[in-house]
């Protein structure tokens, strides 16, 4: 039988320049040799990673390389996820890095409180090594936090929605995966397992951890970042966005109906950011994707006005662009210009 009590899935795509620094850091991880796994795919890179990696291999008997052609993260992560033998699995994207005591942390808490899953904070840094503005906050102390609200706050655009910051039984991944092709996958998956779609194993709380212990380090080119010297790019992430809060809004409708109304003012936000996002020149109506996010916010005026959860700022933007969204994007892109 395994002694091996948490697998960490690596998946690895053209990060040659930072994965030393994220192996490092794993191999660093507090527990004893056999207990812990390291699972790096190489989801078809075509730098270095993968000789890097290997050698990684060879040194530490704990880490293990698999090499697949270029599939995305999602399926990367799945491909680990299969390979995985440990109880608890976590996840660190290969530009990333933690600190030694993150995994021996969350895993004792997971056991001390007997719950399925356990989250540390997250601080995150640009490239020039920056320390950027905290995008969620952490307990003074160890707290729990109940799946209903955990899923609230997701909806709220408060909570953390990253499995690299959490380490989760894997019985919660039975029947589930990354869905493949997409980007916000973290929040999609998520939300299912705290819902219990399909009636599969679901969490009734999670326990929250107060340190900082996951490392985000932001580069040019990352998946959900602008490419700045490519004209009107727009990130398939914002499309994706708005494919997820329909997503949520249908889950919520049949598992968790009493936060209906917090799905409501997600799905409009994620509209709204989309709106704010998307290049003037593509905000036209042979875009079906753009007329179908037109249609919505116009349609769904009267949950503009009287939704409880959208702040002021929200309800303003959102009613300026129901009525002119091109007109109203372009005006704001001269002022800015000016």
């Amino acid at each position: 039988m395994s002694d091996i009590k948490v697998s960490v899935i690596v998946p690895v795509y053209n990060t040659g320049k930072y994965l030393s620094r994220c192996l490092d850091s794993l191999a660093a991880q507090t527990f004893e040799p056999g207990e812990l796994e390291i699972i790096v795919v190489d989801d078809g890179s075509t730098d270095d990673s993968g000789r890097i990696a290997d050698d990684y291999a060879e040194r530490y008997p704990d880490i293990r390389v698999i090499h697949q052609d270029n599939a995305g993260s999602s399926a990367a992560r799945n491909a680990g996820i299969k390979e995985a033998r440990g109880r608890y699995l976590g996840f660190v994207d290969s530009d990333d890095y933690v600190s030694p005591g993150m995994y021996r942390a969350l895993y004792d808490a997971i056991v001390r409180n007997g719950v399925l899953m356990a989250q540390t904070g997250r601080d995150e840094y640009g490239e020039d090594g920056t320390r950027l503005p905290d995008v969620t906050g952490i307990p003074e102390m160890e707290s729990f936090i109940l799946a209903d609200e955990m899923l609230f706050s997701l909806l709220m655009h408060e909570g953390d929605a990253s499995f690299c910051t959490k380490l989760t039984d894997r019985m919660l991944f039975e029947g589930r995966e990354f869905p493949v092709g997409m980007l916000n996958e973290d929040f999609r998956l998520l939300i299912c397992m705290l819902a219990g779609d399909g009636g599969k194993e679901a969490p009734d709380r999670l326990v929250a951890l107060p340190e900082r212990d996951y490392h985000v380090f932001y580069r040019t080119g990352s998946n959900s970042r602008k490419k700045a010297a490519q004209k009107d790019y727009f990130p398939p992430v914002f499309t994706d966005i708005v494919v997820n809060a329909d997503f949520a809004m249908e889950l919520v409708k049949k598992r968790r109906p009493g936060i209906l109304p917090a799905a409501k003012r997600f799905a409009l936000v994620q509209r709204l950011d989309y709106l704010l996002h998307i290049p003037v020149s593509k905000m036209r109506n042979d875009n079906a994707f753009y007329a179908s996010v037109k249609k919505y916010v116009r349609k769904h005026v009267s949950d503009i006005v009287l939704n409880p959860y959208l702040s002021g700022k929200e309800r303003r933007s959102l009613l300026l662009l129901a009525v002119a969204p091109r007109t109203v994007r372009a005006v704001h892109k001269r002022i800015k210009k000016l």
